[in-house]
C-alpha cells in the first residue's frame, strides 16, 4: 500500500502478561511505524504516574473512562498512520469501547489480533515482571488470569480478526502476527 492508504492499523488485545506490549515494539519496528501503548498513553493524560496511581486515587471507573478516550484518540489519529496499537487488557470492557474497534474494523482502518497464552504461562511470566499493574480480582497472577480469561476471552473473541498463542514465546509469535496481519 502506498503512504497515502497505509494497512490497517494492528489492534493488539489479551490478558495482561500475554505479550502486547512486547510484540507490540517489535512488529511496529518491523513495519517501521509508530507503536502506542494504550495504558502509557491513559496514564499520562491523567496526570498520574502509574496506572496503580490512577486507580487508587481515582476508581476503575474513572481509569476505564479516560482509557476509553484514549482509544477513541488512538483509532481516530494513529490508526490512520497504521500504527501498531496495543491496548490494555481490560480496555474493550471500558463503556463505549467494544463499539469503537468494532467501528473501526468494520470501516477497515484495523485489525484485531487477540494474543493468548494459558493461565499458568501469564501467571509465570508476571510473578517474574509484574509491572504496574494492580491484581483486580485480589488473587495471585496465574488465579487472577483465569478469573478474568473467562470473563473476557467471549469479548475479545468476538472483537478478533485472528487470534495467537504466545505460550511459545516471542519468535515464534511475532511471526503469527504477521501471518495473521497480512492474511
Amino acid at each position: 500500500m502506498t503512504a497515502h492508504n497505509p494497512r490497517p492499523a494492528a489492534v493488539l488485545i489479551g490478558l495482561r502478561g500475554s505479550g502486547k506490549t512486547t510484540l507490540g515494539r517489535l512488529l511496529a519496528a518491523r513495519r517501521k511505524v509508530a507503536f502506542v501503548d494504550l495504558d502509557d498513553r491513559t496514564v499520562s493524560a491523567s496526570g498520574h504516574p502509574s496506572v496503580s496511581a490512577m486507580f487508587r486515587a481515582e476508581g476503575e471507573p474513572a481509569f476505564r473512562a479516560a482509557e476509553r478516550a484514549a482509544l477513541a484518540h488512538a483509532l481516530a489519529h494513529d490508526a490512520a498512520t497504521g500504527a501498531v496499537i496495543a491496548l490494555g487488557g481490560g480496555t474493550p470492557t471500558a463503556p463505549g469501547a467494544r463499539e469503537l474497534i468494532e467501528r473501526a474494523r468494520a470501516e477497515g482502518r484495523i485489525r484485531v489480533v487477540l494474543l493468548e497464552a494459558p493461565p499458568a504461562v501469564l501467571g509465570a511470566r508476571l510473578s517474574v515482571s509484574p509491572g504496574d499493574r494492580p491484581l483486580l480480582m485480589g488473587a495471585n497472577f496465574a488465579e487472577e488470569a483465569a478469573m478474568l480469561a473467562e470473563r473476557r476471552m467471549p469479548l475479545y473473541r468476538a472483537l478478533a480478526d485472528a487470534t495467537v498463542s504466545t505460550a511459545a514465546g516471542t519468535p515464534d509469535a511475532l511471526a503469527a502476527i504477521e501471518r495473521a496481519l497480512d492474511a
